[in-house]
């Protein structure tokens, strides 16, 4: 850290795909545990090789609704020494409000966050550095796309009961989002970048500061591309990985249907998500705030209401 601001100095990354290793119920397998802890112990030995502080490991939603999901935040600790935490959907969609709200700025005004993961929809609003109101939904790209989309490319009967499934999940938070009226819309998450990029947004590779939008009516356009085609074939279109390609089209359903929903014509892009958002309330708010996070964290029950995410604070 540098005058407060997180600036990148080393980067890596574990693609562990837990969703794609869990059972029916959620359980995650043993092999993919057993993954994640290997990748969670190189994720402390890279800290401790950049001379940074313990990892402030954390897991989302795949982990955080396991049924296994105690068993698996202790082999990881017994395996590695360090602590894993999960929480609630709405703690994490406050973190990604905070990393949207510090990268635009108080000139963003009122600000509506939308964050797409793989098993869960966050969504927040507020006026300050922290939301006013925040929601975490089971909304998540690749969970849709294993509940509702069965065929490749998928019929016009799955993508009306995916419509109607997504209307129905969101039309509480739709409507308080359409009352908050909104200044600036953000959406954040790897899913939303490829859709961006789908939808003529610049390539990555001109880096972060080059300012990016997404538009409701280009969406629309999107999720009738995709669903034209089938996942495989996907993977050819601009921005969208192959990694990525089957949930894609779920993600776009899942986008353009909140912004229609919420009123929201276009968003802005933020390149920060949950991962920044720890680190700037751990710089902010002090390690003391971590530690409440890791010792109220219920690691028995799941909540009712996945990715690996590390975040490591400079020494």
């Amino acid at each position: 850290m540098e005058g407060g601001v997180p600036l990148p100095v080393h980067t890596v990354k574990w693609k562990l795909r837990l969703c794609e290793h869990a059972g029916t119920d959620g359980t995650i397998a043993d092999e993919a545990v057993d993954q994640l802890v290997k990748a969670v112990a190189a994720a402390g030995a890279t800290a401790r090789r950049w001379r940074a502080a313990g990892p402030l490991a954390f897991a989302t939603t795949v982990v955080r609704n396991a049924p296994n999901r105690a068993d698996v935040l202790r082999r990881v600790a017994s395996g590695t020494g360090i602590r894993m935490c999960t929480m609630p959907g709405e703690t994490e969609a406050e973190l990604t409000f905070l990393a949207a709200r510090r990268w635009l700025g108080w000139k963003a005004g009122p600000l509506a966050l939308l964050d797409i993961g793989g098993g869960s929809l966050e969504v927040a609003f507020g006026r300050g550095r922290l939301p006013d109101f925040a929601a975490s939904l089971p909304l998540g790209a690749s969970r849709l796309t294993r509940e509702h989309l069965v065929q490749d490319p998928p019929g016009p009967g799955e993508l009306k009961e995916l419509r109607r499934r997504i209307r129905h999940e969101l039309r509480d938070v739709a409507s308080r989002i359409r009352w908050e009226r909104p200044r600036t819309a953000a959406v954040t998450s790897r899913t939303f970048q490829q859709l961006a990029r789908l939808c003529g947004a610049a390539p990555g590779r001109y880096g972060p500061f080059v300012e990016r939008e997404l538009a409701c009516r280009d969406l629309r356009e999107a999720v009738h591309a995709l669903a034209s085609l089938p996942a495989a074939e996907r993977a050819q279109l601009p921005g969208i990985s192959a990694p990525r390609a089957a949930q894609s089209l779920a993600g776009a359903v899942v986008g353009h249907t909140a912004l229609k929903l919420m009123g929201l014509p276009r968003a802005v892009v933020c390149p920060w998500a949950i991962r920044e958002g720890v680190l700037l309330r751990y710089v902010e708010d002090g390690a003391d705030w971590w530690t409440d996070i890791t010792d109220t964290t219920d690691t028995t029950t799941p909540p009712p209401t996945t990715t690996l995410r590390i975040a490591t604070p400079s020494a």
